[in-house]
């Protein structure tokens, strides 16, 4: 009995959370993947663009609100090397961004180091605790 209220516990955590960190993500390679449709309702990520800076990628999307109400969302790229592995994921935070009604932005961010030859962007809404 102990171990089933336990497991139950347990799937309620997970699926509570499940939402928090659900969102849209857009790849330098052109993929789009929506984890939440009715997020994906809401705001849309575009024009992704990658240029050399410095010897390091640089990349950028533009953050699109699609509704009239102010957005609270977070966003943060994770870098890729030749092999598909992660760089350096660890030290990567999620950033703040507010977007009034309908409101655009462009996001940019920097590689943490020159082996990085795409990237993803990853955009979710902010939860206050």
């Amino acid at each position: 009995m102990k171990k089933f209220i336990l497991a139950s516990i347990l799937a309620l955590f997970v699926s509570g959370c499940a939402p928090h960190t659900a969102g849209v993500m857009a790849s330098s390679t052109g993929e789009v993947r929506f984890d939440n449709r009715s997020f994906g309702s809401e705001v849309s990520v575009e024009q992704l663009k990658s240029r050399q800076q410095g010897g390091f990628l640089q990349g950028s999307g533009l953050i699109i609100s699609k509704v009239a109400t102010d957005l609270h969302l977070q966003y943060k790229f994770t870098w890729y090397d030749i092999n598909g592995y992660v760089i350096d994921n660890g030290g990567v935070a999620w950033e703040p961004l507010k977007l009034f009604g309908k409101q655009q932005i462009q996001v940019s961010g920097l590689s943490p180091n020159a082996s990085a030859v795409r990237y993803d962007l990853y955009v979710r809404k902010a939860f206050s605790n």
